[in-house]
């Protein structure tokens, strides 16, 4: 994604139905070698059909944290219930 100023900004976009995070060695490589810009983990998160989908985002140099113990362990830098918080997301992402 880029902005108006023509900044990048990488998300790296995830469904998990469980605590885990299936994020592959490349991408936790990538996502944390280019952490110091504006890279992030978007994960929708839903048990079962019957529950409420959750929204979490995380900065990219949680990466391995992820991978390794997944979202209960996890502080994210944004979450929500459904219906998701759209305006939220992006102010974080790319601030006006």
């Amino acid at each position: 994604m880029q902005d108006d100023l023509g900044n990048f900004h990488f998300i790296e976009l995830k469904h998990t139905g469980s605590n885990a995070v299936d994020l592959r060695p490349h991408q936790v490589s990538w996502l944390s070698k280019y952490s110091h810009g504006s890279v992030w983990i978007l994960i929708r998160q839903q048990r079962t059909n019957m529950d409420t989908p959750k929204l979490f985002l995380f900065k990219g140099s949680d990466a391995v944290n992820l991978k390794m113990e997944g979202l209960s362990k996890v502080e994210p830098a944004f979450q929500c219930d459904s219906p998701f918080d759209w305006e939220s997301v992006l102010d974080l992402i790319c601030p006006r």
